[in-house]
């Protein structure tokens, strides 16, 4: 039994296997696969068009099947009926291929259900067509008293109803009623009388197939053919016309006798929607399980055609992915399934020797998933290269701590994502809306980033923009002192941990603060990008890349620490020195740097003895560094090149031919043709662009880390002048009143610190840390030039909308 490696620090061994499966068990096989898990499957027939593979007619047969599917769950939907889900993808029915009988009765099952619930929602249309027709023609039956009493009502009512006016009746949306109006009143000039009134309710709609508010109206004119005109624009708008007589006694008859016909309508509409929801309920119970047992099925078939086959012994060959660590699990399944099926020809796997890249594999768990695809989103490391995804476990939470330091907030947000983990398989089961899902997916990020700004801000003292008399002061006030007097406090010891609460108040504790964060922003730059740097070392030296090292990360190494490297060694030594006691100011270092490249040799304020000579050595070795990094490599690469093409064999040789034969076999590696395509002038282009890269990022990567100062600072601001406007103001109240306004500012203190600190201060760090991982500390060692491992596996199937 082979150990499984970590595959962590860098991507696991794969190896190419090739997989040769007797036909009569090949379903059977790659379903026991899919269970699995384990293999990548290369395409093998790229030459060959998809609807001419083997297996297209089984694939066609179970699209069909799955639209008949969605069409089922669109119905359901249509009618709110939920559908049954208490199938686990853990459960032993999808962990035994189907029969192929079984998938026959699915294909049978679903023609029939089809054809029978599209007579029933087609005989249901047609019954809510035919009520909606007769309620319309109702509404207007009892809209013509109104219509006509009214109109008798008017001054012209007599000449209105004489034999020579007629009228036109209907029902149109009600949103198209002041159009009709309007256009009436063009085209017959003026020559109409239009009245209308709202339906009580909204009326089904043949169109849209939805209930929508409608008008009824009645339209008077004279003439036929003006009629027809009106009844043509109506029928243009989506009305529906009615006729009714102008007699109240004829219309009362035409009422009872319709409503005895609408009794009937709804008596079958509510017996065939009956029988309807009826089916559906019995397809909601099986539908998730259908579904999911035909789209494995369909998946099966799909790798199925990237396999060869082999006709004359009856075999399918299929070629993949898969970690080495991994072939002994593999070979006991795929025996396992043989003795089951009691075939006496067992599938056979091979290993195949080959120059192509393999896709890129890390082990992850549920708490470092989110932390390797917070890289992978930036891109796929190389195979076998360091995975930036193991010290972003802790240098991503710890560098948003730095900008979000504060014990309050980070408790707020650890609850929260306390709560995530906690019931995490509660909420597993659960839908979830893309922004809960983030949330959901980061809950460890979360809960990380919680836990280090509670100790960020033990180290700031901070607390909701208070500080914590936690331990006893490290300065002591005078006691006694004149009105309008500065006051200096005097050092009687050192504060155990942390800042020391009595800077807090102080007129230059801003000043304090904002010295020793950016210095100390500084600092943790300079150690990130070290020890990120240090990594493309590990990679070298793993893939045996010597030049690399002598050409790129020693002349670099050396340029980054005589550098910025000195600067962080200057900061520290100038926190160690107590220059009060030695009674002389404190030398800025950002001049000194300045003057360092400006006015070598020449020191305004000395910070420790021979200084002068030392930067002016630094100096010299940080220029000689760049031409070493821009002419190294490209030399070598010539030298060496020169060399290979003296010694590579003659075509007719049987050296030459043994190469031939191997670039045959690789014809269609990537990685050959691109090695075949470097020469001199592309070397020394890419040496000369990533020499101008590296000295210009070394600067603006380094002050880039200031963001971890400004963040905290306007984070620590921001809180103080929340606290200050809103709870603060009533803490000077008494009374009735002290108590309510307490309780209001809280509760508006509290919302403000949740939503503008916690979520949008939270969010800004978090995308600012994030940018530090993906270009000053992935930038110094990532290649990202990998692809993805992406083994054939059954995944949870979800519904389609129909397009």
């Amino acid at each position: 039994m082979v150990e499984k490696e970590e595959a962590m620090f860098r991507s696991a061994e794969m190896s190419l296997i090739q997989l040769y499966v007797p036909q009569e068990i090949a379903r059977d096989t790659v379903y026991g696969l899919g269970n699995l898990g384990m293999v990548q499957f290369r395409d093998l027939n790229t030459k060959i068009r998809m609807f001419q593979r083997t297996f297209v007619q089984e694939i066609r047969k179970l699209d069909n099947l799955q639209r008949q599917y969605r069409y089922f769950n669109s119905l359901l939907q249509k009618h709110n009926i939920a559908l049954y889900e208490e199938y686990d993808e853990d459960d032993k029915r999808f962990q035994l291929p189907p029969g192929s009988s079984a998938i026959d009765d699915h294909v049978e099952n679903g023609s029939l259900i089809e054809e029978r619930l599209v007579q029933l929602v087609e005989a249901s249309e047609r019954l809510e067509l035919q009520k909606a027709d007769l309620e319309q023609y109702r509404y207007v039956l009892k809209a013509g008293d109104e219509f006509f009493a009214n109109t008798g009502a008017s001054g012209s009512g007599d000449e209105l109803l004489s034999r020579s006016v007629s009228f036109v009746t209907g029902v149109i949306p009600r949103a198209k009623v002041g159009t009709l109006e309007q256009i009436l009143w063009r085209v017959l000039r003026g020559n109409l009388f239009f009245k209308h009134v709202e339906l009580p309710q909204p009326v089904y709609d043949a169109k849209s197939k939805t209930k929508v508010a409608k008008n009824a109206f009645i339209v008077f004119s004279h003439g036929d053919f003006i009629l027809q005109r009106i009844k043509k624009i109506a029928e243009s708008l989506d009305a529906n016309l009615y006729e009714i007589s102008e007699s109240q006694e004829e219309r009362s008859k035409e009422l009872g006798t319709l409503n005895t016909r609408l009794g009937d309508v709804y008596t079958v509409l509510d017996t065939t929607t009956t029988t309807l929801e009826t089916e559906l309920y019995a397809v909601a119970k099986v539908l998730n399980y259908w579904n999911k047992e035909v789209s494995h099925e369909k998946s099966v078939y799909e790798i199925l055609n990237l396999f060869n086959f082999d006709s004359n012994r009856k075999t399918l060959i299929g070629e993949g992915w898969i970690p080495t660590d991994e072939l002994d699990t593999l070979q006991q399944q795929l025996a396992k399934l043989t003795s089951t099926l009691g075939v006496d020809v067992p599938s056979i796997v091979q290993v195949l020797e080959t120059n192509r890249t393999p896709p890129t594999f890390h082990r992850t768990n549920k708490f470092t998933e989110a932390f390797q695809n917070i890289c992978d989103c930036y891109g796929i490391a190389t195979y076998r290269e360091v995975n930036p995804g193991l010290p972003t476990i802790v240098t991503f939470p710890f560098m948003f701590a730095v900008m979000f330091g504060d014990m309050g907030h980070g408790a707020l947000m650890a609850m929260v994502a306390s709560l995530l983990v906690i019931y995490e398989k509660k909420l597993g089961k659960m839908k979830r809306d893309e922004i809960f899902d983030m949330a959901y997916s980061g809950r460890y990020i979360l809960l990380l980033m919680g836990l280090f700004s509670i100790y960020t801000g033990f180290l700031y003292n901070d607390m909701f923009s208070k500080s914590l008399t936690l331990f006893k002061s490290g300065w002591k006030w005078p006691d006694h002192w004149e009105l309008g007097e500065t006051i200096f406090a005097k050092q009687v010891g050192v504060y155990p941990f942390g800042l020391d609460w009595a800077w807090h108040g102080t007129e230059n504790g801003l000043l304090f603060s904002n010295s020793f964060k950016m210095k100390l922003s500084v600092l943790l730059g300079f150690i990130h990008m070290t020890y990120s740097y240090m990594f493309s070392l590990v990679n070298a030296v793993y893939f045996q890349n010597w030049i690399d090292i002598i050409g790129n990360f020693i002349p670099g190494l050396l340029f980054m620490q005589g550098i910025f490297g000195y600067l962080s060694v200057c900061i520290v030594y100038k926190w160690s020195v107590d220059w009060v006691k030695d009674g002389k100011p404190a030398p800025g270092l950002l001049n000194m740097l300045i003057n360092m490249f400006l006015s070598p040799g020449n020191v305004e304020e000395h910070l420790y003895p021979h200084q002068a000579t030392v930067q002016v050595f630094l100096l010299v070795i940080a220029l000689i560094c760049v031409p070493c990094l821009l002419l190294i490599k490209p030399l070598h690469f010539k030298f060496t090149q020169e060399k290979h093409h003296q010694h590579q064999p003659l075509p007719g040789s049987e050296e030459g031919a043994s190469s031939q034969n191997q670039l045959e076999l690789l014809e269609d590696d990537d990685d050959e043709e691109e090695a075949a395509g470097h020469n001199f002038g592309d070397v020394m282009i890419h040496q000369v662009i990533h020499t101008i890269e590296f000295c210009l990022n070394t600067v603006s990567h380094t002050a880039s880390y200031l963001r971890l100062w400004a963040l905290s600072l306007a984070h620590a601001q921001l809180a103080a002048v929340l606290w200050t406007m809103t709870i603060q103001i009533a803490f000077g109240m008494t009374g009735f009143i002290g108590v309510f306004m307490t309780v209001i500012l809280f509760a508006m203190w509290f919302v403000l610190t949740c939503v503008i600190l916690v979520v949008m201060e939270g969010t800004s760090a978090m995308l600012h840390s994030l940018r530090l991982h993906w270009v000053e500390s992935m930038s110094k060692f990532f290649e990202g030039e990998g692809t993805p491992y992406e083994p054939f596996v059954f995944k949870a199937v979800d519904f389609e909308s129909e397009p």
